[in-house]
């Protein structure tokens, strides 16, 4: 069994047990209408689920790469511990579920809460094969309706295949008591080998009370967010722009230092729900 190490920034991970991994390139029809929410040009569907199956093998792994019967972030100080029964597909929808419930994790340390994830990545004993899916550039989109409450940080983020923490793209990150508020960022390391960050927030609808559709393309030389189609935020310093393959990660963490624990408004479970995942790459 590996041990855990610690990396900079928001990746010290430990990894549960995953599911058989297989090569991930997903060359796929694109029927009319089905191209990124109010962008232009010609793409190619590379990627997509929409969960009106059980969950595939093929496509996701419901934990970071340290393997340890669960896994969490401990670089950030998160009081969940991920679990693959809190990864539930119903109904055509993506449920990453976080309840009040104390189990054993790294270390035998207590957790108050247990959550869920799913990547796109690969597990610590597949590290010799590819990722499920990993890209380089691309139009990231996903549909979600995303939980309210103290504590709860729901995300989408792109991490690279070399498993090292940087870069890394968050395409959303939000914190639970202010649903209104969509978080951007860029991490990257600089000329010295330092971590540094870039980001943005913009004041959009509650994207708790409904479903919004939140997208992102990373181009070569311009990485740019997008809200239900509207674009929010755009990063054009292309020496800090990852120029290597990427994977997707989608997570429910529970406190930690940024949102801060759950007060006793937060109601549990909640659920963070995806309606679909899709990947386009740019035509010319």
């Amino acid at each position: 069994m590996p041990e855990p190490r610690t990396a900079p920034g928001r990746f010290l991970l430990v990894r549960l047990l995953s599911l058989t991994a297989l090569t991930a390139w997903w060359p796929l029809s694109s029927p009319a209408g089905a191209n990124p929410l109010g962008v232009d040009g010609r793409w190619q569907l590379v990627f997509s689920d929409e969960f009106d199956a059980p969950l595939s093998a093929d496509k996701w792994t419901r934990c970071y790469w340290w393997d340890d019967n669960g896994c969490t972030n401990l670089g950030n100080k998160e009081l969940q511990w991920y679990m693959p029964q809190n990864v539930i597909v119903s109904d055509g929808k993506l449920i990453l579920r976080a309840k009040e419930q104390s189990l054993p994790g790294y270390k035998g340390q207590t957790y108050d809460y247990s959550s869920g994830m799913v990547t796109s990545g690969r597990s610590y004993f597949e590290r010799p094969e590819p990722d499920r899916f990993a890209t380089t550039y691309g139009y990231f989109e996903i549909r979600a309706k995303l939980p309210a409450g103290k504590g709860l940080w729901p995300a989408f983020w792109l991490l690279p295949s070399t498993h090292d923490s940087k870069p890394e793209i968050d395409v959303l990150e939000v914190l639970g008591h202010e649903p209104d508020k969509l978080k951007m960022h860029v991490h990257y390391r600089d000329n010295n080998g330092d971590s540094q960050n870039a980001g943005s927030e913009s004041t959009v609808q509650n994207m708790t009370e409904d479903f919004h559709v939140f997208g992102l393309e990373w181009r070569k030389d311009a990485i740019v967010w997008y809200f239900d189609g509207e674009e929010k935020w755009r990063y054009t310093v292309e020496a800090n722009i990852s120029q290597e393959p990427m994977y997707i990660l989608l997570n429910l963490a529970v406190g930690g230092e940024w949102p801060g624990a759950p007060d006793q408004e937060t109601v549990f479970p909640a659920e963070y729900v995806i309606d679909y995942v899709k990947v386009w790459k740019r035509q010319s």
